[in-house]
């Protein structure tokens, strides 16, 4: 009896044992679930954007400003940047990476430390282009999408992948929905975004002109400086027709890449707070409830998904000299550059030496009689006037006399060897 009891107190103490063993298991399998089911919720820190756009289109001012700083400083090549993002219902924030790259198009071979295979899917590109000149605007934005290609060609993704990505690009354009639409989820050309995590669905075909050039990527066409528009008015005789003419150009290219659009002003802080809220929605999925604005022609706001040829068309109706078929630039002129004039230093030449001895002579004979004497020691220069006698047009100097000679009746003018020689219309250097 003793033996079974010590048997059964050893089995109850092993089975204890094993007890918690079993429950500090469970408790480290519970922690590390909560910590990967919270990394998931958290924001990803390898997100980012890339800015695009000529020199003086507003690139460095713009992230400044969507970074809430005052003093931007201009680079060159390809410059690093960073957002500080928060999300304030899970208490949360990151960082969002911000590549520049110089407005030089030569600089695109820097690219490739921007974006790789790996960072394709978790980056955004921004198109920037300023309404300073808007003559520029569809030539900068076709260079800067070309540029882009081109990388994105270099990169020899899979070609299963990039059709992924080409369709995600696709459905999103599909799914969007007006703030307050959501009613309509179970539409068959308007599902949910929440609700195709898989993107197990077939791609729907699109309208007509739209994605025509899939780049698999997030784009944004920003057009800066728009309160430039006043300026264009009041000194380039811009109209509300030429306005509507520009942006219905830039709507069919951003049909035809699948961006949205964004009109701001940093100077008068339009769109800004706008734009850095459409980032991080499209970015990191954060609510964004703004619906499209484009009642104020310099507060313009498309989101991807939301536009098609038949909305653009209401723009036609105010175009009356020209049509939505012409030529760019035939319609948006660049104005003639002028010069302004440079004041430059009127060059002296010398005059011929026998010319000037000529000249002197004529002017001696011509003034000679009845003069003076001058001094038999040094003599005045024809060249020096005394500060009594005026210039006059036609430029005659008379030889200068010494005050103590100027009122003498007493002594008569001889003719100095110099002038005999003169008279004789003889000339020595």
């Amino acid at each position: 009896m003793a033996l079974g009891g010590v048997r059964s107190a050893l089995s109850g103490l092993s089975d204890l044992r094993k007890d918690k063993a079993e429950e500090k298991e469970n408790l480290w399998k519970k922690i590390l679930g909560e910590v990967q089911s919270s990394e998931r919720n958290k924001l990803p820190s390898c997100k980012s954007v890339l800015v695009l756009g000529d020199n003086e289109s507003g690139k460095t001012t713009l992230i400044a400003k969507l970074q809430g700083n005052e003093d931007p400083k201009k680079g060159s090549g390809l410059e690093y940047a960073y957002i500080d993002v928060r999300d304030e219902y899970r208490d949360d924030h990151t960082r969002l990476s911000v590549w520049v790259l110089d407005g030089d198009p030569v600089h695109g071979e820097l690219l490739e430390y921007a974006m790789h295979p790996a960072s394709l899917e978790h980056t955004l590109v921004l198109l920037s282009v300023s309404m300073t000149t808007p003559w520029h605007i569809m030539d900068q934005l076709h260079t800067w999408a070309s540029t882009l290609q081109d990388h994105i060609d270099k990169l020899n993704l899979e070609p299963d992948y990039f059709k992924d990505r080409q369709d995600k690009i696709s459905r999103q354009w599909q799914d969007y929905m007006e703030p307050g639409d959501e009613l309509d989820a179970g539409s068959p050309m308007k599902r949910s975004s929440r609700n195709l995590e898989g993107d197990e669905d077939p791609v729907l075909p699109l309208a007509e002109n739209v994605l025509l050039r899939n780049l698999g990527l997030h784009l944004i066409v920003v057009v800066t400086k728009t309160d430039y528009m006043s300026t264009l008015e009041k000194d380039f005789d811009y109209k509300e027709e030429h306005f509507d003419f520009i942006q219905q150009s830039i709507r069919k290219f951003c049909l035809q890449y699948g961006a949205s659009l964004f009109y701001t002003s940093v100077k008068e802080d339009k769109n800004c707070d706008l734009l850095y809220k459409f980032l991080v929605h499209k970015i990191y999925n954060l609510p964004f409830r703004t619906p499209a604005l484009v009642v104020e022609k310099d507060a313009v706001f498309i989101p991807a998904g939301w536009d098609n040829e038949k909305k653009i068309a209401i723009l036609y109706e105010n175009m009356h000299t020209m049509t939505p078929e012409d030529y760019y630039t035939d319609v948006i002129v660049r104005p003639p550059v002028v010069r302004k004039a440079i004041a430059r230093e009127i060059e002296v030449q010398a005059e011929e030496e026998q010319s000037f001895l000529a000249r002197h002579l004529a002017q001696l004979q011509a003034g000679g009689t009845g003069a003076p004497h001058p001094p038999q020691g040094r003599q005045e220069s024809p060249l020096r006037q005394s500060p009594a006698v005026q210039k006059t047009s036609d430029r005659r100097v008379s030889a200068g006399v010494p005050a103590n000679q100027m009122g003498s009746p007493k002594k008569m003018w001889r003719p100095s060897p110099v002038s005999v020689v003169q008279r004789a219309g003889v000339c020595h250097p």
